[in-house]
């Protein structure tokens, strides 16, 4: 329709009421040279609404960015108030086991191979930590990490028991530590997919980043008290306090009100607990093969069990005894010291908002393998401790990031799966120490050392520049803040 006044070839769109129709005047009004503008009104009050919108937005920008996550949010989730204590108390048993039985075995037998076997046989389980994950996603992940700790509060009476009659060995030792390897090795991995299963998406970061820190504050306390009291009064008296740790861990995580199943169960549901575990095995495995940012976290998680951990653990106690002449109070502040720079981390990244993750996770690796090439050299407890205290730092800031990467690329229903692939990657570990024990008696500590910390280093960088577009690139959905 014509619009009577107007220049030629200017037409309303059909439909439009006229001022003839008595509903409205028309929108577009004749200037000077025959050309539609818009009522002067009309333009002041859309400008002047676009204003508003934009100072609201920009006061949005500033409040948000001067906001800071808070520490202590996961503590309002009821959930989390029970797992976060259930979590300390269990890796405070961890602690105190490893060092003591880790002393244990080294002073019994005298040789470092089977010291290295012993910190081998508590990663055993690794190779069925995928299963863990897919059990966890059908009976819920509560259930079986409440199993899984009254299993190492069993296992655990049995050497205390053991130490108290007198009738401990270190081949008991041996064979017990493998029985609980089996399950222990799929803990942290069921507990970070509960976490993900009773936080919202928003407080994952913050959530598993309080969560480390029961790892590392229990590897503080964990170490010292262990040692105080295996020096102080004996095997059998120590294992009495590990086994209350691990009674009542279990009782605070049956206190988490958690589904027993993760999804309801409809038809589908019901068709899916039908299926064979093993299909949800492969089917969790290519979930994590087909998915790049995933897979290239793995592989770093491969790496620093393979080549950075075993310095920093299973080896300890050798280092502490062989190479700085301590005892195994030089050893607990060894050990110590490394959850200490590994707390600060936790707490750090837990305080601090819009971290471009993946890169964080370079980053920290970099400078972990950098600390283990120093440390591998260090003479003297005190400088073993200062490095020490920036690799567990760097490692934490590593492994938290992996974790974060992987709860927030996966579905919910594949979460225990994913982490159960996580797991698997820790049999690397073992695997590490073992040859780390063989190349000590051949060419010595610092040269081991170097030669992991290097070689590491090395395929770390070849992983980044493999996967760089998923890794690196500022818009990449792992450095999502």
């Amino acid at each position: 329709m014509s619009v009577p006044g107007a220049g030629p070839g200017f037409y309303l769109t059909p439909g439009l009421p006229t001022s003839e129709e008595g509903v409205r005047e028309p929108a577009f009004v004749e200037t000077p040279g025959g050309w539609p503008r818009l009522p002067r009104r009309a333009k002041s009050c859309s400008n002047k609404k676009q204003g508003r919108v934009e100072r609201d937005e920009t006061r949005h920008r500033v409040l948000s960015g001067l906001a800071r996550p808070s520490a202590l949010a996961p503590f309002r989730i009821r959930n989390y108030r029970f797992q976060w204590p259930a979590d300390l108390l269990t890796s405070w048993a961890f602690e105190m086991e490893t060092l003591i039985l880790g002393w244990y075995v080294l002073v019994e037998t005298g040789s470092v191979l089977l010291l290295t076997l012993f910190a081998s046989l508590t990663y055993v389980g690794t190779l069925i930590a995928p299963m863990f994950g897919v059990v966890g996603d059908r009976i819920g992940h509560r259930d079986l990490l409440a199993m899984m700790r009254a299993t190492y509060a069993v296992l655990a009476a049995t050497l205390m028991t053991l130490a108290l009659t007198g009738y401990l060995t270190p081949l008991y030792v041996l064979i017990i530590v493998t029985a609980m390897g089996l399950v222990r090795s799929s803990d942290i991995g069921v507990r970070g997919a509960l976490v993900a299963d009773i936080m919202p998406s928003d407080q994952l970061i913050g959530a598993i980043s309080i969560s480390r820190t029961t790892t590392d504050t229990a590897r503080i306390a964990g170490a010292l008290s262990g040692a105080a009291l295996f020096a102080a009064l004996g095997m059998g008296p120590a294992y009495v306090a590990i086994v209350s740790l691990y009674v009542l861990s279990m009782l605070l995580t049956l206190c988490v009100v958690a589904s027993s199943k993760p999804h309801p169960v409809d038809e589908v549901a019901d068709g899916a607990l039908r299926r064979s575990p093993i299909r949800d095995l492969r089917e969790g495995m290519a979930y994590v093969w087909t998915t790049p940012r995933m897979r290239a976290a793995i592989w770093i998680a491969f790496l620093a069990n393979l080549t950075a951990y075993p310095l920093t653990n299973g080896l300890l106690p050798y280092i502490a005894r062989e190479i700085y002449g301590t005892n195994q109070t030089g050893l607990g502040y060894l050990s110590a010291s490394f959850a200490v720079g590994s707390l600060f981390g936790s707490i750090a990244l837990s305080l601090i908002g819009g971290i471009r993750v993946a890169r964080l996770m370079i980053g920290a690796t970099v400078i972990w393998y950098a600390t283990l090439l120093v440390f591998a050299q260090m003479q003297s407890v005190p400088a073993a401790i200062a490095c020490l205290m920036l690799a567990g730092f760097s490692q934490s800031l590593t492994m938290i990031s992996i974790a974060v990467i992987l709860m927030r690329t996966a579905s919910e229903h594949f979460r225990g799966r994913v982490m159960g692939v996580r797991m698997l990657v820790i049999y690397s570990l073992p695997l590490g120490l073992l040859a780390a024990g063989s190349l000590i008696d051949e060419i010595g500590f610092a040269a081991t050392g170097t030669l992991y910390a290097a070689t590491g280093l090395a395929l770390m960088l070849a992983i980044v520049m493999h996967w760089r577009g998923d890794l690196w690139h500022l818009h990449a959905p792992a450095n999502a803040k």
